[in-house]
């Protein structure tokens, strides 16, 4: 249990020791510094512990805000401070010397709290102050200043606040209009019954796979089902993240469980459809498995930029600026997030049409929409790219690599490579990475199956992607080789198993790039999480981009068109059992040890 100090005389009437014991802190008394101090040291260092002052005013969702917080190692606000478990020893010696100098630190702050605060800010321990808005925190000095707080706390609505703050900030047109309105307060009821999050998010995944399995019968009845599913789904999804901000239970666990299950839904809903299309006599399973490689590909690209970019130095340029200027225009923001097609405009179309016409004619509008979204986004990116005078970071330039998935070949030829790679010109890294791919796509459309061309272009893959990767990627553009490698494995498993033409190749496929993707998406959500990316040993073992695309063209040329199916049915068990078992224990293992939860603020494509 959380461990709450009190300090200073208690004030007749107050209510901060209940409302501290309803936040689930064990209250204890201190009259003084010293008295602080002392039972400061008795605190197991395993617990978290928070410095209050007595006097404090404010509301009771400015303390949990303040105290409860579990992202951030050391929190504060007016007259309050507290430390998880791996910041205890800074908060410690902050207080002790806080106590040696009598209030030396800050003389003009009368709050021991706030003393212990300042103290922190000058070690440059790094404290996280919540934005309160308009919530009340305060230490008034005097009865006047108590009352006049206690009027400002009465004004303000405590539990409105509380459930407006608990959607994000920035979310799609359909989400904040549609979904949120009533989503919070489903949160609520959530959070009022003890549940959690994480149960939230798995209902959302088993709904969206009940979802799937309608829209796997093929009938009508079956197809509208599945709309309404999905729907449901999304706002189930939509609950788990608002439940968390309401209730301040975030975690490693859940940030991961969110990410994925978001992707692990909609592509299983695809392959619902597939199926469904399939029960009728229709056959798109190509459409729907073009359909994850696009929105895998647009997702990397978003993941790449940001990487390449967020903490970059002199991170300007003109068509940035004019994206500012832009969103201070009401009605071109909610323009521009539509038609980026993010989660929430992009479910919302896959139910409406799935209810209401076919698979075929579901997949042909999220092929063009997204392909439209991914046109839009990439172009204004490398615009920025190219018109912004900005140095890339050594952190960047790693994230970026461990991105790419380069496996021992492309590492080998790396090491060779180096020399003759730092005698390119800058454009030189992307242009190579899109030659070498769109080489070996090619060849896997336009060629028969069973052909010697499309292994001869991935021998080449294996030499371009070497090259792409042998200096740093810290050019321009270069956080466009990732996306690169993305679509050309992709692509060439797609045009493959459609080559092969044999009942069950392309569903085999789907399985294969659905089980990479999942890879991928984990390294993203390690790099994000300040995880790092998965061990080296993974990446080996399952072949990195060039490797896995030399033994599916490989195993074109050395198979017949059913034993091919075969072979990729049994790879893409192979790694999704490799990646699935590694990234679960890493997960949980990071979330009982208390790892930082990094929770997405904005709408994901």
């Amino acid at each position: 249990m959380p461990t709450a100090i009190l300090t200073g005389q208690p004030v007749p009437g107050s209510s901060i020791e209940s409302e501290l014991r309803s936040l689930g802190f064990d209250v204890h008394l201190a009259a003084g510094a010293a008295e602080t101090e002392t039972l400061l040291a008795r605190v197991p260092g395993e617990e978290r512990v928070a410095v209050v002052d007595a006097r404090f005013v404010g509301h009771p969702h400015a303390l949990r805000l303040g105290l409860t917080d579990p992202r951030f190692p050391l929190a504060a606000i007016p007259g309050a401070v507290t430390a998880q478990p791996a910041a205890r020893q800074t908060l410690t010696r902050a207080m002790a010397r806080e106590n040696s100098t009598g209030g030396g630190t800050a003389v003009d702050v009368d709050s021991l709290a706030d003393r212990i605060t300042a103290a922190l800010d000058a070690d440059g321990a790094g404290v996280h102050r919540p934005e309160l808005g308009s919530l009340v925190a305060a230490v008034p000095a005097d009865p006047q200043a108590r009352n006049e707080a206690r009027q400002a706390v009465a004004a303000v609505d405590d539990e409105a606040v509380r459930l407006k703050s608990a959607v994000k900030a920035r979310d799609g047109f359909v989400t904040t209009h549609f979904i949120s309105p009533y989503s919070r307060y489903i949160a609520r009821w959530c959070a009022r019954r003890g549940l959690t999050p994480n149960q939230v998010t798995t209902a959302s995944l088993i709904t969206a796979l009940i979802a799937a399995g309608c829209a796997a019968t093929g009938t009508r009845g079956g197809f509208v089902a599945a709309g309404v599913l999905l729907i449901a789904s999304f706002v189930l999804d939509c609950t788990d993240g608002q439940l968390a901000r309401y209730s301040l239970q975030y975690s490693t666990l859940g940030a991961w469980l969110d990410a994925t299950f978001d992707r692990a839904k909609e592509y299983a809903y695809y392959a619902g459809l597939a199926l469904g299309a399939a029960r009728g006599g229709d056959d798109v399973w190509a459409l729907a498995l073009g359909a994850m490689v696009l929105q895998t590909c647009r997702h990397v690209v978003d993941f790449s930029f940001n990487e390449a970019n967020h903490d970059a130095s002199a991170n300007t340029s003109p068509t940035a600026a004019l994206s500012d200027k832009l969103d201070s225009v009401g009605w071109t923001v909610w323009l521009r997030r539509m038609i980026v097609l993010p989660i929430g405009e992009r479910w919302a179309m896959i139910a409406v049409l799935t209810a209401l016409t076919t698979p075929r004619i579901t997949f042909y509008a999220l092929l063009i929409g997204c392909a439209f979204a991914a046109t839009y986004t990439t172009a204004g990116r490398v615009l920025r790219s190219l018109t912004r005078k900005a140095t890339r970071t050594d952190r960047a330039a790693k994230a970026l690599a461990d991105l790419a998935d380069s496996g021992p070949l492309a590492e080998a030829g790396a090491k060779g490579l180096r020399t003759a790679a730092r005698r390119l010109p800058g454009f030189a890294t992307p242009a190579v990475a899109l030659l070498g791919g769109a080489a070996v796509v090619a060849t896997a459309a336009l060629t028969d199956f069973g052909g010697p061309w499309p292994l001869v272009a991935a021998l080449g893959y294996v030499l371009t992607s070497a090259l792409a990767v042998a200096r740093p990627l810290k050019g321009a553009l270069d956080w466009l080789v990732p996306p690169f490698f993305r679509a050309a494995e992709y692509l060439t498993v797609l045009f493959l198993a459609a080559k092969a033409d044999v009942n069950g190749a392309l569903p085999a496929a789907f399985g294969l790039v659905a089980a990479v993707a999942y890879h991928h998406y984990d390294t993203v959500y390690r790099i994000r999480g300040d995880a790092g990316a998965p061990p080296q040993w993974l990446v080996r073992t399952v072949g990195g981009h060039e490797g896995r695309t030399l033994v599916s063209t490989l195993l074109a040329v050395l198979l017949t068109a059913a034993q091919f199916k075969v072979a990729l049915t049994v790879l893409a068990v192979v790694v999704a059992l490799v990646v699935l078992v590694e990234s679960i224990r890493f997960w949980v293992a990071a979330h009982q040890v208390g790892a930082p939860a990094v929770h997405d603020e904005g709408e994901p494509a």
